[in-house]
């Protein structure tokens, strides 16, 4: 992906994705079909056929829907879950010095933390800005995609700002890049 300074995902990087389950799991679909493990923490509101339905290669996918309000408890179900697995995501929210603790540790044990919110230290954020449906003409008709704006900043290689619109969903559940239509030509 465009986005990300390193051209996807990187081991032991941490990246926040704001305002777009679709997104987060676009990113997952990605890694487990090259055959990655992921685990999603904290994020109930996640099930295995939206997962399938955007490409996540659900037999290689763990859900921890509730791990608990204790915030030390849900600190050693994502640090166990980093110990093991390569993309962890993070939907409940951490104080700063436990996302500090689990960024050093996805580091050491080179995983991909990935988070549902702002995340303090995360290498890249990707912030969804606007989105529009298509499909759907004169009141009858399908939705059939979703061009959305997306937005990367973050520190060191991805200090500088990077914007791409994408299909999310494309036709067919996928995610790309959206292509602008061609300016239409009068007949003369």
């Amino acid at each position: 992906m465009d986005l990300l300074p390193w051209g996807g995902l990187r081991r032991g990087s941490t990246v926040s994705v704001r305002g777009s389950t679709s997104l987060l799991l676009a990113l997952l679909a990605s890694a487990t079909a090259e055959g990655c493990w992921a685990a999603v923490v904290g994020m109930p509101q996640i099930g295995v056929l939206a997962a399938a339905e955007l490409g996540v290669a659900v037999h290689r996918l763990a859900l921890v829907p509730r791990p608990g309000t204790d915030p030390a408890t849900v600190e050693r179900t994502v640090a166990a879950l980093l110990d093991g697995v390569d993309l962890v995501v993070v939907g409940s929210p951490v104080a700063p010095n436990t996302a500090r603790r689990l960024t050093a540790r996805a580091r050491q044990r080179r995983a991909v933390l990935l988070s549902s919110a702002s995340w303090p230290g995360s290498d890249v954020e990707l912030r969804l800005e606007r989105g529009t449906w298509s499909g759907v003409g004169e009141g009858a008709g399908v939705l059939r995609e979703r061009r959305v704006s997306v937005h990367a900043s973050g520190r060191g290689a991805a200090a500088r700002v990077r914007g791409a619109d994408l299909l999310l969903p494309a036709p067919g559940g996928s995610v790309r890049i959206a292509h602008h239509a061609p300016a239409a030509v009068e007949a003369v």
